[in-house]
């Protein structure tokens, strides 16, 4: 029985012991997760172009069963997956650097799973591009954490960096201080193969337990995405292709580390890779060609213009260290190196002289930029220079010296036209001209202006030139351009020598205008001054001579060889031709060239005040009442000045003195009227005599209206007749007016008609004559040339003392007419004194004619009328005048019957 116990207790402990070990060892349990085996597949191809049924490389895909055919589908045509998994080129296609598309499977239960896949060129040695896996909706992957583990053939191992997660002090969550993690450097553009590792990530448990390894962040599971892969077993970090450092110099990613079973094992580790720069990149210009421009008269040294070249390499470093030189210079004349550049700050400069526009007036130079401090790669740029016009060739007159004329007294005349030429560019500032006179001018009697084509300098006259007083001007002309000359050049001058050509002038009054003071009373013919003239025309020795040009009122007159004025009418200070007591004329002086020249002079006379006006009384009319009227005052007015006019006095005349009173106001200049005793109402003549300061007086008739009504306040009711003659008796003599007149018409057409009964006809029934009618017959035919009609003149040839004057008679001398006036306002004159002169023209037309009736003339051949008798018997035979021959067969048929007869 003992021996049994002991041997369950000592199981029992066996038991115990095993179950305690199997509580420490954690329990793994293996999972399965449905996909591909790589987020990722890239393949690698050494050729750009792909032929039909090229290999690429296997794809696996499991869904955690024992299934080993899986429907695998690419969604590029040019790739195709076979049933076991083979990639291969379904159609003939070429790789750029890279292609990308996506395989997808379906797993047992009918899930789409897929993958991207990407095909890299192994020659191309740039990964500027980023892709991005793209997920498609109804997608889901089958992953329980981020698959790293990257399937690839072409993976090599090498030697690389291990980089162990730090390790905690007090669990996970606190990290030694001093644990750095180093960051990894990978070179940019290396050839592969890929994917390539760079680096291995361990965990310090991965003894003790399966650990997962995984990375994020960019580069992994952010853009750029699938840079960077991990192999999720091993901890192996890939590159999937070259890094480009131009695009991103550095990349900052996680990696974490997950225990089979038990979750995170350890705190994610920044993961730091900085990209190692390559001379990848050469220079390039901002420019393809640059255009600069540059004088041809710079100096050596003048910068020109400045190139650029910029490097995308890392900064400071050989790399993007750049050079500049000049490869090459087109032309190469006058001289193959006219500029250089500074190799450091890309400043092209002139280096030598020679630059010509009018030779060589471009440029072409070819530049290098080139990094490695000039010995690395490079980059070109071509730079065209334009040489602009500098002022190097001063502006040249055509001729020497120039002649030209032009008459005296005119302002802006053109005296000539000078032109110069030019070497420099047409149209510039270097080529156009600009003209001054910096001799014989010191009068500044001409100016010179540039013409608009800037070749071409006129010369006209600034103020008018004195014939008397030089006939030459010599000129000298000087010409530069509008810019100053870029070296010393001589500037050109020439000589233009004018000549002044004589006018006739107007004579010249002296003074212009004068003033002379005279009494407004002067009689006619009186002297009012003398105004003269001179001719400056010394040297053809003319003369003067005077006229009025404008004498408004016509007081005057100007004595032709003289010049003295004579009063013509009498003049009146107080005339509306008088302005502020002045009168002006305007005179003519001219010569006696056959186009005789006329100046003007100004006489204002200033007319001195006469007495010669009375004073007046403005109102004509007032109303007053008849009873308590108030005075009315009357303004006095006088035209003469205010020595000749008030204090006025007043007096009353006539009848006027027993009705009314009149009286001055206070300042002597109105009178106040009023009535003296009561009249009845009606019109009143008041006759009122004003006298001036000087006594000169005038009688003034006022038409008193006197109203019935009282006060001050005037209202008239009725009119009346002065004297009281009441108004029906008025309407009675009008009345008896009309009465009158009507009977006196009734009188005269009574007699009219009387008249008009008994008027005697002017042709009596028994006065028998001859009737003679004109039928506008001009004769017989040829026979009538027989006849002679002179013998119808011959009555006043026998009476040579009888003569008609109805010709302009040749023996009486004409009058002289006046000539018709320069000046509007003498045309007046000019009629009425014409006028009177062909009133006694007896050449003028009409003319008095003496003309003979009724006389034959003494020893006539014509025969006397006075033998034809008219029958006073009713018929008369006219046949007899068929017998006369031709001549009277218009009378034979009219009288004696005929064709026309027959035609009745």
């Amino acid at each position: 029985m003992g021996s049994r116990f002991g041997a369950r207790l000592a199981v029992w402990g066996i038991l115990i012991v095993v179950l305690q070990a199997s509580a420490l060892v954690p329990t793994e349990k293996p999972t399965c997760v449905a996909g591909f085996q790589s987020d990722m597949l890239i393949y690698q191809v050494v050729r750009k172009h792909l032929r039909t049924g090229t290999r690429l490389g296997k794809v696996r895909f499991s869904d955690c069963t024992d299934r080993r055919a899986f429907p695998l589908h690419s969604d590029d045509s040019h790739f195709t997956v076979q049933a076991d998994g083979m990639l291969k080129v379904k159609r003939p296609t070429d790789i750029h650097r890279h292609r990308e598309f996506t395989i997808h499977s379906w797993d047992s239960q009918g899930h789409r799973i897929s993958v991207p896949v990407r095909v890299v060129h192994h020659g191309h040695r740039h990964g500027k591009h980023h892709h991005t896996v793209e997920r498609h909706h109804g997608e889901r992957k089958r992953h329980n954490h981020p698959h790293h583990h990257h399937t690839t053939e072409n993976a090599t191992d090498q030697q690389v960096p291990v980089l162990h997660f730090p390790k905690s002090v007090e669990g996970l969550r606190r990290r030694k201080r001093d644990w750095v993690i180093p960051p990894l450097s990978v070179s940019e553009n290396d050839r592969g193969p890929y994917p390539l590792k760079v680096a291995q990530i361990r965990s310090s448990e991965d003894k003790k337990k399966k650990i997962f390894y995984s990375i994020t962040g960019p580069g992994a599971s952010e853009a750029p995405h699938g840079l960077f892969t991990m192999d999720r077993l091993t901890g192996n970090l890939y590159i999937t292709q070259p890094l480009d450092r131009e695009m991103q110099a550095a990349y900052m990613f996680q990696a974490h580390a997950v225990a089979d079973g038990s979750g995170t094992a350890e705190v994610p580790m920044d993961i730091i890779v900085n990209v190692i720069d390559q001379n990848d990149n050469k220079p390039f210009f901002a420019q393809n060609t640059y255009l600069g421009e540059v004088a041809e008269a710079s100096p050596i040294g003048f910068e020109v213009i400045q190139v650029v070249a910029t490097d995308l390499d890392a900064p400071n470093n050989d790399n993007s260290d750049v050079r500049y030189r000049i490869l090459s210079q087109d032309p190469t004349l006058p001289s193959d190196h006219l500029f250089v550049v500074n190799p450091i700050t890309g400043v092209i400069r002139v280096d030598a002289g020679g630059l010509d526009r009018e030779k060589y007036p471009k440029y072409t130079l070819v530049v290098q930029a080139a990094d490695m401090k000039g010995e690395g790669s490079a980059g070109n740029t071509k730079v065209i220079l334009t040489v602009t016009d500098s002022n190097d060739n001063a502006p040249v007159f055509t001729q020497p010296s120039y002649e030209a004329s032009v008459e005296e007294n005119k302002i802006d005349a053109h005296v000539i036209t000078l032109s110069v030429t030019d070497g420099d560019e047409p149209f510039s500032p270097a080529w156009n001209a600009r003209f001054t006179i910096v001799g014989g001018d010191p009068g500044g009697l001409f100016t010179v202006k540039t013409e608009s084509n800037k070749q071409q300098g006129i010369i006209s006259t600034a103020k008018p030139l004195d014939f008397e007083r030089s006939t030459t001007h010599t000129l000298l002309v000087a010409v530069e351009n509008e810019i100053i000359f870029a070296t010393p050049l001589p500037t050109a001058t020439a000589t233009v020598v004018v000549t002044v050509l004589d006018v006739n002038e107007a004579p010249i009054f002296n003074p212009i205008e004068k003033q002379v003071s005279k009494r407004e009373d002067l009689v006619v013919g009186s002297d009012v001054v003398q105004y003269t003239a001179s001719d400056p025309d010394t040297a053809r020795k003319q003369k003067v001579m005077y006229k009025i040009i404008r004498d408004p009122a016509g007081w005057l007159n100007v004595t032709k060889d003289t010049g003295l004025i004579k009063v013509k009418s009498l003049m009146d200070r107080e005339s509306s031709f008088v302005k502020d007591d002045t009168y002006t004329v305007l005179i003519g002086a001219y010569d006696n060239d056959d186009v005789p020249a006329t100046g003007t002079g100004t006489l204002i006379i200033q007319l001195e005040d006469v007495n010669d006006n009375a004073p007046a009384i403005e109102e004509r009319a007032i109303k007053l009442c008849h009873k308590e009227s108030g005075p009315q005052l009357l303004s006095v007015t006088d035209k003469d000045g205010p020595g000749f006019a008030a204090p006025y006095s007043v007096s009353l005349h006539g009848l006027s003195k027993t009705n009314w009173t009149a009286r001055m106001n206070e300042s002597k200049t109105g009178i106040l009227l009023n009535l003296a005793t009561v009249l009845d109402s009606g019109d009143y003549t008041v006759i009122l005599r004003v006298a001036d300061n000087q006594g000169l007086e005038q009688d003034s008739t006022v038409l008193a209206t006197v109203c019935d009504c009282t006060g001050e306040e005037v209202i008239c009711k009725g009119r009346g007749v002065a004297g009281g003659t009441d108004l029906p008796v008025i309407l009675g003599i009008l009345g008896g007016i009309l009465l009158l007149l009507m009977l006196v018409l009734l009188l005269l057409l009574f007699a009219r008609r009387r008249r008009g009964e008994q008027k005697v006809p002017l042709l009596q029934d028994d006065d028998i004559r001859d009737n003679v009618y004109y039928y506008d017959e001009e004769g017989g035919g040829e026979d009538d040339q027989d006849y002679d009609l002179g013998v119808l003149h011959r009555g006043l040839d026998n009476r040579p003392e009888v003569f008609r004057n109805d010709v302009v008679p040749n023996f009486m001398p004409a009058p002289q007419y006046r000539p018709r006036p320069a000046n509007p306002e003498e045309i007046g004159n000019f009629i009425d004194d014409n006028l009177k002169a062909a009133d006694n023209d007896p050449t003028a037309p009409p003319y008095d004619s003496l003309l003979v009736f009724d006389y034959e003339g003494g020893g006539s051949d014509a025969g006397s009328l006075s033998s034809l008798n008219s029958s006073s018997s009713g018929d008369q035979d006219y046949n007899c005048l068929n017998e006369w021959g031709p001549r009277f067969k218009k009378l034979a048929d009219m009288y004696g019957g005929g064709e026309d007869d027959d035609m009745l």
